[in-house]
């Protein structure tokens, strides 16, 4: 098989299973994953009806209508692990609240199922591994439905500093549902816009900065990067053991607290595992709408747009009406901070990603990173028609893990961020920070790549590998925003409360209307109405 016709078979993988099941879609549409989870256990839906209703959705919207291209392929198995599912609920033996819940996985996290994990390359298309990451393992044994994987910026939006968020070349450009013409971010870009659309209950993406936080607060969802240690990297394609990490992803924060708490866990395999048994819980049970009250919460206001400023001080004013204290504070300077934590990214990204594949299939012909570039290099047309692969080159040039200016910028990038986050809530007296995620979506676009987004929130927490929570702010212009929640490591409790008591007030979550563009506003009409003599 050539690399076009390989290329064109990924993509077609959605079609088989999902064309079976059209009837009944719109009954999952916007449905929590807690109703959903409740209907099972009650015997008033059944995983199975739920799983096909997601599979006719994907088939009818995903490759076809607003064509979202947000899932790599459907799992083959999944109606039989729902039968599986619904035979347990009518035994009365259900294994937890995820059991015969679909799930969404992105595609650069290792399932059993019969599907590759390919980050978005075709030089993995033949990383079918057979094996569960363990964080996939963690959902299967609380009976979780892998539904599929969803389609993400090929491998992770490390490959090039000039990418088009969203784009891979095994599942082509992930479409925001709110606008078809803008951004779903990355790179669990195809996780965002899936669970937005209603293509699964929720969704598993990495972060290792941004990546969670930013698809979650563009596509309107509920998104938490967890404590950098909280959640397995084992058989995840990796960027950076420093940084990295899985992250729920779902339309309320009830829901992403219900996943995490499946997700969490000591890997003995990972290393930076070894506090996550003390830290599992029930997270979905902590969450309370009077939790605000009496909390006093450091507030930083970045330079940010007007449209978001006045959405920024709304979600203050409900805040403030929950019953916190807020306190302005200032982000403290930090400088080289981007410099170090490029390098610590670009080394760790060619030795962790080299460990990796020499871990895959014999069929995985790419068995390093100079071996990637080089494929890319051999397939231009399909690995590189919109941008090249600057990062990886940078990366290829580092000196390894015990390069000294590497485990400088390492410990000096760690120590920056983490010292900035505890410096403003020990200047607020405070556990929780607040800040806009991201502005809202910008136009994708393959000629000039990423635009840049006001107000990012996601390095500090990122560099410093504490949790992150975005929960939706409202629209700007038909287009999602996200508030953060920010605190120190294993704060994951207090920032799911934090984040539901404001939801609950706020309920600013709109569902997408995928309209083809987003609404620019009533200044791109003019003053004066153009003569009728005007020649067009």
């Amino acid at each position: 098989m050539d690399m076009r016709a390989a290329l064109i078979g990924l993509a077609m993988v959605v079609a088989p299973v999902a064309v079976q099941a059209q009837t009944g879609a719109s009954a999952v549409v916007e449905m929590p994953l807690s109703d959903l989870s409740a209907r099972i256990a009650s015997g008033r839906m059944t995983s199975e009806a739920a799983t096909r209703a997601y599979l006719g959705r994907i088939g009818a919207m995903d490759r076809k209508g607003p064509t979202l291209r947000s899932v790599i392929a459907v799992n083959p198995d999944a109606l039989a692990q729902a039968r599986a599912a619904d035979a347990r609920a009518k035994a009365k033996r259900r294994l937890g609240p995820l059991d015969g819940v679909p799930i969404l996985i992105k595609d650069n996290i290792e399932t059993l199922d019969p599907m590759p994990t390919t980050a978005g390359s075709l030089a993995l298309k033949d990383n079918v591994t057979g094996r569960d990451a363990p964080v996939v393992a963690r959902l299967r044994a609380a009976g979780a439905v892998i539904l599929g994987k969803a389609n993400l910026s090929e491998w992770a939006n490390i490959r090039s500093t000039r990418s088009m968020s969203g784009w891979s070349a095994v599942g082509g450009l992930v479409r925001n549902p709110y606008a078809l013409d803008r951004t779903a971010c990355g790179s669990s870009s195809g996780s965002g816009a899936a669970v937005a659309a209603s293509f699964a209950a929720a969704a598993v993406g990495t972060e290792t900065d941004g990546s969670v936080v930013c698809p979650s607060a563009i596509n309107g969802l509920v998104g938490l990067k967890p404590t950098v240690g909280a959640v397995s990297r084992t058989h995840v394609v990796p960027i950076s053991h420093s940084q990295d990490t899985p992250g729920p992803m779902a339309r309320s924060v009830r829901d992403a607290a219900m996943l995490y708490t499946a997700m969490i866990g000591r890997d003995p395999a990972d290393a930076a595992t070894e506090e996550a048994d003390s830290h599992r819980r029930d997270y979905a049970a902590g969450l309370s709408e009077g939790a605000l009250k009496g909390v006093r919460v450091a507030v930083l206001r970045p330079e940010m747009a007007p449209d978001l400023k006045a959405r920024f001080e709304a979600a203050l004013a409900m805040l403030t009406a929950a019953g916190a204290t807020l306190v302005d504070v200032q982000r403290p300077p930090t400088p080289g901070l981007g410099e170090a934590e490029g390098l610590v990214l670009y080394t760790e990204l060619k030795a962790d990603l080299d460990a990796y594949l020499a871990t895959t299939p014999a069929a995985v012909r790419t068995r390093t990173l100079d071996q990637v570039i080089a494929f890319n290099d051999a397939n231009p047309d399909l690995e590189m028609p919109y941008f090249a692969q600057e990062t990886f080159l940078a990366a290829a040039k580092t000196k390894g893990l015990a390069d000294p200016e590497y485990r400088a910028a390492r410990e000096k990038s760690q120590a920056m961020a983490a010292g900035a986050i505890d410096t403003m809530l020990k200047a607020a007296d405070a556990r929780i920070l607040v800040t806009p995620s991201y502005g809202a979506a910008w136009p994708s676009d393959p000629v000039h790549g990423d635009q840049s987004s006001d107000a990012s929130a996601s390095q500090l927490p990122a560099v410093s590998g504490y949790p992150h929570l975005t929960v939706p702010m409202g629209l700007i212009r038909s287009l999602p925003v996200g508030l953060s929640f920010i605190g120190p490591a294993w704060s994951e409790q207090t920032l799911l409360a934090a984040g539901y008591a404001y939801e609950t007030r706020a309920q600013a979550r709109q569902a997408p209307r995928f309209l083809p563009s987003a609404d620019p506003g009533p200044g791109m009409d003019g003053a004066v109405a153009p003569r009728s003599s005007v020649r067009r």
